[in-house]
């Protein structure tokens, strides 16, 4: 305003030493701070500081950050523009929401495969114990599911598994936080073997939580007609109780710490082998977990039909160990 003054005093400091780091850089341009402290420079010494350089002024302050209103949606555009919502989510949570969305697209396109390996590894302990050893092919799932429920068959069960994604994403996110502050050193940096067991045991937490929904994932894809959720579910507290919700928790939970395991070690050794002129590159890292993934999960596959076929209703096996021995391993 024209009636503002401003007092500018200056005074000469000796012993202060020059600095040639730059807090904020004169080039950022981010009209993003509550409060600004500025710094002017006048010429002394013939243009040179107290020591004969060219440093002028020295300044430390202390800036308030905050969201800058400009960029905010008004009443009037959130009216015209519904979605415009969304600039007002923090960015840590949309990004959460962004991939729980994202998983649960990726969980529908892959239904129908997942459904067939369900098909696959069950078979032998859905058609009697007497034919246990009996295998299924994958174009004979393919066909089975195909005759006898169509198209809409492909996506049964799948509606639990969509479900499972957002607690299973923030449950991970929240354990792997947590066991990160247990695994960590007396000086305060997490090892190679400390990340391992931050993920495996975070992985095993979000499992355990969010494990009733995997069953009744399975219940949906190998019983026959079609029920709900609901109406599954209360069968299975009437008809079983409360620890069918919770039948092949043993294989599912051991098998989350060698497939991390695995994962990691075989995707950091896949990187490092490459010259470095390809490490950084995007298309590389996407290569790279691919593989380790897969061989991951190769490598834990068996786990998997174990558990598979300890989920399934009047399942004759007990244990992880009468499961291994008695069931087929169905690839």
């Amino acid at each position: 305003m024209s009636g503002d003054r401003v007092l500018f005093t200056t005074r000469n400091i000796p012993s202060l030493a020059n600095s040639f780091n730059n807090v904020v850089d004169a080039d950022d341009h981010e009209p993003l701070w509550k409060k600004t402290t500025l710094g002017l420079a006048t010429d002394g010494y013939g243009g040179l500081g107290s020591r004969g350089d060219h440093c002028k002024f020295a300044c430390v302050s202390i800036a308030e950050r905050k969201v800058d209103k400009e960029f905010m949606p008004t009443l009037a555009q959130l009216l015209k523009h519904p979605l415009a919502v969304v600039a007002f989510v923090p960015r840590d949570v949309s990004l959460f929401f962004a991939g729980a969305i994202a998983g649960a697209a990726a969980k529908t396109i892959t239904a129908p495969l997942d459904r067939i390996k369900i098909l696959m590894q069950t078979h032998g302990v859905r058609v009697g114990q007497e034919s246990a050893k009996k295998a299924i092919g994958f174009i004979e799932a393919t066909t089975l599911i195909a005759k006898e429920e169509g198209i809409k068959g492909y996506w049964k069960g799948n509606l639990p598994q969509v479900i499972r994604i957002i607690p299973y994403s923030a449950v991970q996110l929240f354990a792997y936080e947590t066991y990160k502050k247990i695994f960590r050193g007396k000086n305060g940096e997490l090892s190679v073997f400390g990340r391992l067991a931050a993920g495996a045991f975070a992985g095993m937490t979000s499992t355990f939580i969010t494990y009733p929904l995997d069953v009744l994932r399975l219940r949906l894809a190998v019983e026959p007609g079609y029920r709900t959720m609901t109406e599954v579910a209360l069968g299975m507290l009437r008809d079983e109780g409360f620890a069918s919700f919770y039948y092949g928790l043993g294989p599912s939970l051991i098998g989350i710490a060698p497939y991390i395991a695995v994962n990691f070690c075989v995707f950091d050794l896949l990187k490092k082998s490459l010259p470095e002129k390809y490490q950084k590159r995007t298309e590389t890292s996407l290569l790279t977990a691919v593989l380790s993934a897969s061989l991951a999960t190769i490598t834990c596959y068996p786990l998997d039909t174990v558990r598979r076929q300890m989920q399934i209703k009047g399942t004759p096996y007990n244990t992880v160990l009468d499961a291994l021995t008695g069931g087929a391993i169905v690839i």
